[in-house]
C-alpha cells in the first residue's frame, strides 16, 4: 500500500509489513531477484498461487496448482536495466506486447500441472493450501494440458477490459475450490467488490454476456457427471489444522533452497544487491527496528544471506548475529 499521507510507495511501510510478516519472505525473495523485473509481460511465467482441486477419472477429488509457462523464454532485467527502461518508456510492457500481437507473433504460455492426492497431502511437509508455499516439482512434477495463446487485441479498452469483472466462483465443470484460506476469502469478496464497481447488475454488462448461448440455445442443463465426490473429514470436520507446528509454520526452508538451489551466483549477487537498494530507503525513528527484524529473518533462511544484507547495509555483522543467535535462543 502507498503512504497514506502522501500517496507516494515507501520504502519503509513496505519492508516494515514484510518484516512483521515471515511467511512473506519467499516471494519478497523472487520479487527482490531478478525475477521480479521480467523483460516484458510475454516473458515471465504465470503462476495460480492458490490449490484448487480437480476430479481424476476414479471419480476422487485431487488437489491442484497451475502453471503458466512462457513459450517466448524467460527474460529478465537487472535492476538498472529496469530503472532505465522505465524512464524511456513506463508503458514497455504492454506496448510490447500489444506490438507482437500486431506483427501477428502471438505469445503463448505452456499451461502446466501439479497435482497432489488427498493421502500426499496429509504427509506433505508443508500445508498444501498456504499461498505462500510451493510444491517441489520433484516430488509432483509438472503435467503437461494444453496451450494458452494472446491473439487479439481489445478493440475498446474500456468497454472489453476496464469493465470487465472477475471472480474465482466462475469455474469450469470439473475444477473447484480447495480449503485455501486466502482462496476461500476471495469466492466472497471479488463478487462483492464488483457489485460495488458495477452495480448489482455488473453481470449484464456486454463484455460479460457470453452471446453464443442467446436465442435458441440459451437451454443450458447440468452435466451430473461432472457433479464433485464429497470432501474427507478428519474428526467430524473440514480441517487441515493437524500438520506439525515446526511444519506447517516453517517460513524458511523453502527461501533457503530458493537462495542456495535455484539460483547461481550471479542471481544471489543481483538478490543481495537490489535488497540492500530497496532496504537503504527505509527512514524514521523505526529504521533500525524494522532492518535488524528483516535481518533475522533472512538470517533464518542462509546465514551467508544474512551476512551479506548486513554488509550491504553498513550494519556490524558481528553484532547483527550476535543478536540473531540471542533470538534463536529466546525463541
Amino acid at each position: 500500500k502507498r503512504n497514506p499521507h502522501m500517496d507516494s510507495k515507501s520504502h519503509t511501510k513496505m519492508w516494515d509489513f514484510w518484516s512483521l510478516n515471515p511467511e512473506s519472505l519467499h516471494q519478497v525473495m523472487i520479487l527482490m531477484s531478478d525475477r521480479g523485473t521480467p523483460d516484458g509481460y510475454r516473458h515471465m511465467n504465470g503462476y495460480g498461487s492458490h490449490t484448487y482441486s480437480m476430479i481424476n477419472a476414479k471419480n476422487e477429488k485431487v488437489w491442484v496448482k497451475f502453471h503458466f509457462k512462457t513459450m517466448q523464454g524467460i527474460k529478465n532485467l537487472t535492476h538498472s536495466q529496469a530503472a532505465e527502461k522505465k524512464d524511456k518508456d513506463p508503458d514497455f510492457s504492454q506496448r510490447d506486447l500489444l506490438d507482437a500481437i500486431s506483427k501477428k507473433d502471438f505469445p503463448k504460455w505452456s499451461l502446466k500441472i501439479q497435482v497432489m492426492n488427498y493421502e500426499q497431502a496429509k504427509k506433505f511437509l508443508f500445508n498444501p493450501f498456504d499461498n505462500t508455499k510451493i510444491w517441489p516439482h520433484k516430488n509432483f512434477p509438472l503435467i503437461d494440458v494444453g496451450t494458452i495463446e494472446l491473439n487479439q487485441i481489445p478493440e475498446n479498452y474500456f468497454a472489453d477490459v476496464e469493465q470487465n469483472t472477475f471472480s474465482l466462483d466462475n469455474v469450469v465443470e470439473g475444477i473447484s475450490d480447495s480449503p485455501n484460506k486466502m482462496l476461500q476469502g476471495r469466492l466472497l469478496s471479488y463478487p462483492e467488490i464488483n457489485r460495488y464497481r458495477e452495480s448489482v447488475n455488473y453481470e449484464k454488462i456486454s463484455v460479460k454476456k457470453n452471446e453464443n448461448i442467446l436465442g435458441n440455445f440459451g437451454n443450458l442443463y447440468i452435466d451430473k457427471t461432472y457433479i464433485e465426490p464429497p470432501m474427507k473429514a478428519e474428526n467430524n470436520t473440514v480441517d487441515w489444522s493437524y500438520h506439525k507446528a515446526q511444519q506447517s509454520n516453517d517460513n524458511y526452508t523453502q527461501p533457503r533452497w530458493l537462495f542456495n538451489k535455484a539460483m547461481n551466483a550471479y542471481d544471489r549477487q543481483n538478490l543481495i544487491s537490489n535488497i540492500v537498494v530497496s532496504m537503504n530507503g527505509i527512514k524514521g525513528e523505526k529504521r533500525d527496528v524494522i532492518i535488524n527484524k528483516q535481518i533475522s529473518h533472512f538470517f533464518h533462511a542462509d546465514m551467508q544471506l544474512g551476512m551479506a544484507v548486513a554488509k550491504g547495509l553498513n550494519i556490524n555483522v558481528d553484532a547483527a548475529i550476535q543478536d540473531f543467535k540471542h533470538a534463536l535462543l529466546n525463541a
